[in-house]
C-alpha cells in the first residue's frame, strides 16, 4: 500500500459517510473526528466482535464500564500524574513537533524495509525452494540491517530509561534525521509533555482539578475487587471494558490513528503471581488469531517487542500492522505484574488480595493486559478492504471488501423499477429482514449504479425485486466480493443471508 491509497481511504471515507472532520463548518478541530452513518456502524460492529470474542467466548471474562471523571489520586497512584509523558522535540525552521522516540523508529523502520526487499527478491528467484528463515540468518545484508536497528535501540533505550534526554537528541543527530516538513536537522532540546487533560469539577466536590482519563484500565483495576466479590470470580478471570480516553498527542496525525480523543477495548486478566508468563504467552498468540481471522493476510502483521517497557511491565508487545505510511501498532499485550493494584493499596490504605482457596492464603493478583484502540482497528479494516478493481473492457469498481459481518450493511433490497408494486414487495421483505440484519433500501437511478453505491460502503449482498418477483415468489441475489448473481427463492432469503453475513460464523473461527 502507498501513501496514495491512504489518502484515497481517507477520501472515501468522508465521500461515503464514515469519517467527518469534527466540526467542519466551523473549520473543523485539529486531530478530532466525527463517525458518520456508515462509520457508526462499522465501529459498533467492530466493537461487537471484539465483545463477543472475549467476554461470550469465556467463560471466565466479564464486562464492566467505568466512568470517565475518577478521584484525581486514582491518576497520582498509577503514575500518569508524574510520568505520562512523551519524549518531545521540536524543528526549529517548519515549527513543527515530534515525539523524539517515533522520529527514531521511523528512522529504523528504513532498515526494515530494506530487509523486506532482499527477502522479497529471494524469494522471486529461488521460487518455490526459497527457506526464508535460512536466508534471514545467513544473508550479509541483513545482518548488517538487523545489526544497526539493535544498536539504534540500545542507545534509544538507554537515554529513555535514565531520562538522560540530551542522548536521545544526540542518537537524532547522530542518525541525521532531518524534519519530514522542512528536511532540516536545526532541532530543539528533546523534553518530557505530559499527555494528560485536566478540568475542573464544582469547588464543593473537594478536589477541583479532576482529569480526563488517559486509559481505561484504572477504572478496571479500583473496581477489580467489586467484580470479583459480587461475581464470585476464581483465578484466573479477565475484565473486559470498551470507552472512551483522551491524550494530549504531541503529534496527532494519520487521520484517526492518532487522536485527542478515541476509543479502546480493553482486557485485564488477573492470574496468579508466577503464571503470568504463561497467559501472556497465550493472550500474544490469541490476539493476533483474532485480528488474521477477519481474513487480513498474515504478513500485513507483526510483533514488535518494547525497547522502553512500561514502569507497570516485566513484558511488552505490540501487535503492529502494514499501514500505508508502514508498520505501526494497532494492539497491545502486557504483563502488568501487580504494580497497579499494589499502588492503589498503598495510596487508599485498603487490601485489594485474591483469597486462594486452594492455597489458604491471600495474595495480590498478576495481572495480563490486552488493549486495542477501537479506531486504530477501523482503519485497519479500511485500508485493508478499499479496492479498486479493473472489470476489463475499459470499465472498473471502488470496492469495500469489509468482513461480511462487520460490514455497516448486511444486506441492501433494491426494487428495479419505482412502480408496479416492486417498492411495495421490496419493503416488505426490508420488514422481515430487518429484525436480524440491518438492511438498505433504495430505488433511485439504475440498478448497475445502486450496485457501485453498495460496493462502496461494503455491502455484501443486494436483494433485487424484478417484475417476475411478484409471481413466482423469487428474487435475484447479487454477491459483493464475486459480482455472481443467482435466482433464490423468497423462503431461502432468510438462511443464504444469514450464512454470508452472521456474526455466529466469524466467531467459529476463534473458537
Amino acid at each position: 500500500m502507498s501513501e496514495e491509497h491512504f489518502k484515497n481511504v481517507i477520501s472515501h471515507s468522508k465521500e461515503y459517510g464514515f469519517v467527518f472532520p469534527s466540526s467542519e463548518i466551523y473549520d473543523g478541530l485539529a486531530a478530532v473526528y466525527d463517525y458518520g452513518q456508515n462509520g457508526v456502524e462499522l465501529k459498533k460492529n467492530i466493537r461487537e466482535y471484539w465483545w463477543k470474542s472475549m467476554v461470550q467466548l469465556h467463560e471466565n471474562i466479564v464486562g464492566l464500564d467505568a466512568s470517565i471523571f475518577m478521584a484525581p489520586k486514582v491518576w497520582k497512584a498509577s503514575g500518569h500524574v508524574d510520568g505520562f509523558s512523551d519524549p518531545m522535540i521540536d524543528n526549529k525552521d517548519s515549527k513543527k513537533r515530534y515525539r523524539a522516540d517515533v522520529l527514531i523508529e521511523d528512522y529504523q523502520e528504513k532498515y526494515r524495509v530494506k530487509n523486506q526487499k532482499e527477502i522479497t527478491k529471494a524469494r522471486k528467484r529461488f521460487g518455490d525452494d526459497f527457506d526464508e528463515a535460512q536466508f534471514v540468518a545467513t544473508n550479509p545484508n541483513i545482518a548488517r540491517n538487523n545489526a544497526k536497528i539493535e544498536e539504534i535501540d540500545v542507545k534509544l533505550k538507554e537515554g529513555l530509561e535514565t531520562g538522560q534526554l540530551d542522548k536521545v537528541k544526540a542518537l537524532i543527530e547522530e542518525l541525521g534525521i532531518a524534519c519530514p516538513v522542512s528536511g532540516s536537522r536545526n532541532w530543539t532540546d528533546v523534553r518530557q509533555f505530559n499527555l494528560m487533560y485536566s478540568t475542573q469539577m464544582s469547588a464543593t466536590d473537594g478536589e477541583s482539578q479532576i482529569y480526563l482519563r488517559p486509559e481505561t484500565a484504572q477504572g478496571i483495576f479500583v473496581n477489580y475487587l467489586n467484580v470479583q466479590k459480587t461475581g464470585r470470580m476464581r483465578l484466573p478471570f479477565g475484565i473486559a471494558q470498551t470507552g472512551k480516553a483522551f491524550r494530549n498527542e504531541i503529534v496527532a496525525r494519520q487521520f484517526i490513528m492518532r487522536m485527542k480523543e478515541f476509543e479502546q477495548m480493553e482486557m485485564q486478566f488477573f492470574v496468579t503471581p508466577g503464571e503470568e508468563k504463561k497467559w501472556y504467552d497465550y493472550w500474544k498468540e490469541h490476539r493476533l488469531k483474532w485480528h488474521t481471522n477477519l481474513g487480513t493476510d498474515a504478513s500485513k502483521y507483526r510483533y514488535h517487542d518494547h525497547v522502553k517497557m512500561a514502569h507497570y511491565a516485566n513484558a511488552a508487545v505490540d501487535i503492529e500492522y502494514d499501514f500505508p505510511f508502514g508498520f505501526k501498532e494497532v494492539e497491545g499485550i502486557h504483563s502488568r505484574t501487580d504494580f497497579d493494584l499494589k499502588q492503589h493499596e498503598e495510596f487508599t490504605g485498603k487490601k485489594l488480595q485474591y483469597f486462594d482457596n486452594d492455597k489458604n492464603e491471600s495474595y495480590v493478583p498478576y495481572v495480563v493486559e490486552t488493549s486495542i484502540g477501537l479506531d486504530r482497528m477501523f482503519l485497519v479494516l479500511m485500508c485493508n478492504a478499499l479496492q479498486n478493481e479493473d472489470l476489463g473492457e475499459g470499465k472498473s469498481r471502488t470496492v469495500l471488501k469489509l468482513p461480511a459481518a462487520l460490514a455497516p450493511y448486511q444486506c441492501a433490497v433494491l426494487p428495479l423499477t419505482k412502480n408496479d408494486g416492486l417498492p411495495d414487495m421490496a419493503r416488505k421483505i426490508i420488514k422481515g429482514l430487518s429484525l436480524d440484519f440491518n438492511c438498505y433500501y433504495e430505488e433511485k437511478d439504475s440498478i448497475g449504479k445502486r450496485y457501485r453505491r453498495q460496493d462502496a460502503i461494503g455491502t455484501p449482498i443486494c436483494v433485487t425485486v424484478d417484475h417476475d418477483s411478484l409471481t413466482d415468489d423469487s428474487v435475484t441475489i447479487r454477491f459483493r466480493d464475486s459480482m455472481e448473481q443467482k435466482r433464490v427463492k423468497l423462503s431461502d432469503l432468510e438462511d443464504i443471508i444469514t450464512k454470508e453475513v452472521s456474526m455466529k460464523e466469524l466467531l467459529k473461527g476463534l473458537v
